[in-house]
């Protein structure tokens, strides 16, 4: 189902959100340079947050890559990025602390994390079909003209899926973000001009997901426009 405006839509998006990804990068080398006046490494921060908020069941672990941190529920690690894990800075202080935000969400049953995780499995089906259908079926819609409004209706239903998704992704790491800045200042680990700097950090990280939300909300309406417009036809 090639169209010229979802193309324009996608590379707009893609853009714009590469432009913010190199920046989150540029935030990070920069704030990697800004020793911590606590000293303490990425690990520590985030066995510190762990404990400090009465959890003892969730294990710090060292991944590869860079910007590859996250929290796995599943097994219930915080996975650090080699860097963050044994960085002694602000950078590491504040995704180290971002990602116990999570876990301990989590532990206290945030609401949206629960949601977020009981859609996981529909959105990687939705994923799964939406890139079957773009590069299998398309051509059926151009041959069989019969069949696009039956193709852009499922389209439409498996980006609301999506959409959904992105959304309620936004307040869980908005939430996380806000849990790791205050703790990060309560507990002293940042101090003075490190406050700042570790919150601008995290802006620049919630700016991303910001960006693949208003994506996945402009692709949605696009596809519903397409199926009004067909039906007025």
């Amino acid at each position: 189902m090639f169209d010229p405006i979802l193309l324009i839509i996608s590379i707009a998006f893609i853009g714009i959100g590469m432009l913010v990804s190199n920046r989150l990068k540029s935030k990070f080398a920069q704030y990697s340079q800004e020793a911590l006046s606590s000293g303490l490494s990425g690990k520590d921060i985030a066995e510190k947050m762990l404990h400090d908020n009465g959890i003892y069941d969730v294990n710090v672990i060292s991944v590869e890559g860079q910007l590859t941190d996250h929290y796995n529920p599943a097994n219930k690690t915080v996975n650090l990025s080699r860097d963050v894990f044994h960085g002694r800075h602000v950078a590491s202080a504040a995704i180290a602390a971002h990602e116990c935000g999570h876990a301990v969400q989590h532990a206290t049953a945030y609401q949206w994390l629960t949601i977020r995780s009981k859609l996981v499995p529909a959105v990687q089906i939705s994923s799964t079909l939406m890139n079957f259908l773009t590069f299998g079926l398309a051509l059926i819609a151009f041959t069989i003209p019969s069949l696009t409004n039956g193709m852009l209706l499922l389209f439409i239903v498996l980006q609301s899926i999506i959409t959904l998704f992105s959304i309620i992704t936004l307040p869980v790491e908005v939430d996380a973000s806000q849990r790791a800045l205050v703790w990060l200042d309560k507990s002293g680990i940042t101090r003075g001009q490190e406050n700042a700097d570790a919150k601008d950090a995290l802006k620049w990280a919630a700016y991303t997901y910001f960006i693949s939300a208003l994506g996945s909300i402009a692709t949605l309406a696009y596809y519903i426009w397409r199926f009004m417009g067909n039906r007025r036809d």
